[in-house]
């Protein structure tokens, strides 16, 4: 029998200095079995930096097809499209053709590093595709934060982001690859 997705419930408010986005999401996160709780976190803090009022997840892990996130036009064009972890040089391709802009929240210590090494050349073709890192200790911080119901507040101001909930609060670092 297959095992099901855990949900959980997040309120997430967010302050977004930088951008002039202040706003709070009622989101419902389905926790596929294989995904771990620092990725899931991960996921969240992707959609605090890229809020939007069109911002959604998409079908997660068991969707090869959908990003982790994105944001579509009303005519269905994908505006932008956010993958986590070490994707395929087949992958990186796709988001970067089919969406006006893509990230990649590349996770792992130096599995990161030597992904990007191997991938550096097709990631640099595209102009509107951007590379972050997460550190291991940043991941672990957000597991930390992890409640099937979570209050959590984001602030960002000048680049820096601060996640805070009911377990503590963390400054999430994220770094430019390249």
């Amino acid at each position: 029998m297959a095992l099901k997705s855990t949900i959980f419930k997040a309120e997430l408010s967010i302050a977004d200095m930088d951008r002039g986005y202040y706003a709070t999401h009622a989101l419902t996160i389905a926790q596929h079995p294989s995904e771990t709780d620092e990725r899931m976190m991960l996921r969240l803090v992707a959609f605090a930096r890229h809020a939007s009022e069109t911002l959604e997840f998409g079908r997660g892990i068991s969707d090869e097809e959908d990003p982790s996130l994105w944001q579509r036009s009303l005519t269905e064009e994908i505006e932008l499209w956010i993958d986590l972890g070490l994707p395929d040089e087949k992958r990186i391709k796709r988001a970067a053709q089919r969406a006006n802009e893509a990230w990649i929240y590349a996770y792992g210590g130096s599995a990161a590093d030597i992904w990007y090494g191997k991938n550096q050349a097709e990631i640099r073709r595209f102009d509107n595709l951007h590379v972050v890192s997460v550190s291991p200790e940043i991941m672990s911080g957000l597991a930390g934060l992890v409640e099937r119901t979570m209050q959590l507040q984001c602030t960002i101001q000048d680049g820096e982001m601060w996640l805070s909930g009911d377990k503590g609060s963390l400054q999430v670092v994220v770094k430019e690859m390249g």
